[in-house]
């Protein structure tokens, strides 16, 4: 530290002058070094800055610095979507393709993008199956969510918010639904998780959500966190399309599911539960992903549209098409009404979660 040293008189400063010191008759100054150790700086933890970057069509959503997620909607993609997301270990969970590439990834349904919500089947067009492969003879049965406007990105010490707009869109461009969605993201260590609340409303005279399996709180995950298999599959979408799911090497491949209600594996699919966890090891750290219903939403407890490649979805709407015919929903919204969905997705690093840690989570996410 510097500390300024009176200033010496002309006389003075010339009687001196043998021991170095120089001035004029006015004033002078010098300086001198005061060592002192200085206390370390300790970085802030635990932090969550969001930046909004339009002219990229992004938000980033930064924890302690490094980026956790990206809210982004690209002209190219047919929802806006969060990718990547990144565990606190630095490990992505979603799967790269079809935005980046990654060897030994599935490159199967091109419309399985980061985290996404949208639906199969809403006034008979198909908002989840949407993407750039989609002839232009068949775009019309098709419909898409845009992004209008981020109305807020506010990080804080541990938690942060985005408030975005959407509208859900024919091929024309007609608005069936407006969309309020408010991500509220948390940096806990070795937790980080987001909450999701989207409000629909209707703009159309009626808006139907007929029964359908494609739906709707969603994520694709990386091929570490599919369940290992050694038998190729053929998956039909609501329009009779069909994508070949190949058999892969299974070397580091380690996922596994469990339900609240004790349901393990590919038993998941097509059953109700008010959570389910999916979990492995990537590069020997152990992760999981859990998806948290709420008991506030339309459908409670959910069904889940999991599969062992990695598809992990809530879908609280297509009863229909989950329990074999046995429960019909086909929910609708009269035009002005609403709706609002309530998610949260936890992903965890560093170690194992058990039933009970899941469902502890699970109660302080709803009380």
């Amino acid at each position: 530290m510097k500390k300024p040293i009176i200033a010496l008189s002309g006389a003075l400063c010339l009687a001196m002058a043998m021991i170095g010191c120089s001035g004029n008759s006015q004033q002078t100054e010098t300086t001198e070094t005061e060592t002192q150790e200085e206390a370390p700086v300790e970085e802030a933890k635990n932090t969550v800055e969001l930046v909004n970057k339009p002219e990229d069509r992004r938000v980033d959503v930064l924890f302690d610095g490094e980026l956790f997620t990206a809210y982004i909607y690209p002209e190219d993609i047919d929802k806006p979507v969060l990718y990547p997301i990144v565990t606190a270990s630095g490990k992505t969970v979603t799967r790269r393709f079809p935005i980046e590439q990654k060897e030994g990834e599935r490159v199967d349904h091109m419309h399985h993008v980061g985290h996404w919500m949208n639906y199969g089947d809403v006034n008979g067009l198909d908002f989840w199956n949407n993407s750039p492969e989609r002839s232009a003879a068949d775009k019309p049965k098709y419909g898409s969510i845009r992004h209008q406007t981020v109305n807020k990105a506010e990080g804080g010490n541990g938690k942060g918010i985005l408030d975005v707009s959407m509208t859900w869109e024919t091929h024309d461009g007609t608005v069936l639904l407006e969309e309020k969605t408010v991500f509220t993201f948390y940096n806990e260590g070795d937790d980080r998780y987001f909450d999701r609340e989207t409000t629909l409303t209707a703009v159309a005279e009626v808006v139907d959500f007929k029964d359908n399996k494609e739906g709707a709180f969603a994520i694709r995950v990386t091929r570490e966190l599919e369940i290992p298999t050694d038998k190729p599959a053929i998956f039909t979408d609501a329009n009779g399309n069909p994508t070949e799911v190949k058999a892969l090497n299974n070397e580091g491949v380690s996922g596994n599911y469990l339900s609240s209600e004790g349901i393990e594996g590919d038993d998941v699919w097509g059953t109700r539960a008010k959570w389910t966890s999916l979990y492995g090891t990537i590069e020997n750290d152990p992760v999981s992903i859990t998806i948290f219903d709420n008991p506030s939403n339309v459908g409670y407890p959910t069904y889940w549209h999991a599969r062992g490649y990695g598809l992990f979805s809530a879908n609280m709407l297509g009863q229909k098409a989950l329990s074999d015919g046995k429960e019909e929903l086909n929910f609708k919204l009269e035009k002005g009404q609403s709706t609002t969905f309530k998610y949260r997705m936890l992903i965890h690093s560093g170690s194992a979660m058990d039933k009970a840690a899941l469902e502890e989570a699970y109660n302080a996410f709803v009380k």
